[in-house]
């Protein structure tokens, strides 16, 4: 009976210090992880606030030279008020200086809240069908499959999908009949690709997409775009053929995305 006491305390003892063990394990992945996802905030908000520093000095620069312009057109108003048509042809420019400034304001409204709060895990079938269901869609398809998949990136992820959507649905002509996304696992980590079969973006386009002011709206979408998925080091380019559709990529960066179990997002 000894003996069976000595061999029970014995495997009592290493049951003991296998439960520790283990609970130190757990204990040391998870203080791990906390540490990593800290860093990567830091690094978020690090970066964030550089670009914000940036913007305030653009964005005063830009409005401070509409500001000089459009009081030029006014005095040029004041002096042409005889001549009615020359005065309607100003009050029209003075309009579209306003509009210039007023949307120049809405952006930096957006780009304030970029970085602001720490990147989350977000699903990107999720975000998919909730921006298709705040558009005008007509009679267009919008597709999605990426079940079961969730990328850390800043809370504004969502508007990047709303603004490719949108300009999907703004340029893409009138035989275009879907928009489509999509995954694929590469070399360099996840592949978003976000593309329609519509008239596509000519060579020359393709170059200046992501810059500050290009476009045939406000041009400042592509260029929020590209800054909120920077935030968590996402890159995006324009991959589609010219009279064939538009293709935006996002590439997520290993250790920026992760499988999810389907059943209970839905169950969520």
């Amino acid at each position: 009976m000894s003996d069976l006491s000595n061999i029970m305390g014995k495997l009592s003892e290493g049951i003991e210090i296998c439960v520790v063990r283990y609970f130190q394990i757990i204990g040391k992945n998870k203080f791990e992880q906390n540490v990593k996802e800290l860093r990567q905030a830091t690094d978020s908000l690090r970066i964030a606030n550089k670009k914000l520093n940036l913007l305030s000095s653009i964005t005063r620069h830009d409005i401070r030279n509409q500001l000089m312009a459009l009081k030029s057109y006014i005095e040029l108003s004041g002096e042409s008020m005889g001549n009615s048509i020359r005065l309607a042809e100003f009050f029209k420019k003075e309009g579209m200086i306003a509009d210039n400034i007023e949307r120049q304001i809405n952006f930096t409204g957006d780009y304030e809240e970029m970085g602001v709060n720490s990147p989350a895990w977000q699903n990107v079938d999720a975000i998919v069908n909730k921006v298709a269901s705040g558009h005008h869609i007509r009679k267009i398809r919008i597709e999605t499959n990426c079940p079961g998949r969730e990328i850390l990136a800043d809370p504004l992820f969502e508007k990047v999908f709303f603004n490719l959507i949108d300009n999907a649905l703004r340029y893409g002509g009138q035989k275009m009949t879907v928009i489509r996304t999509s995954l694929q696992d590469s070399e360099k980590g996840l592949v978003i690709s976000v593309e329609d079969d519509g008239a596509g973006i000519s060579d020359g386009d393709k170059k200046r997409l992501f810059e500050r002011g290009f476009g045939k709206n406000t041009g400042l979408g592509l260029f929020l775009s590209s800054e909120i998925l920077s935030i968590t080091g996402i890159s995006i380019r324009e991959t589609g053929e010219p009279g064939k559709g538009a293709r935006f990529e996002m590439t997520v960066p290993k250790g920026n995305y992760r499988s999810v179990n389907v059943k209970a997002l839905q169950e969520r």
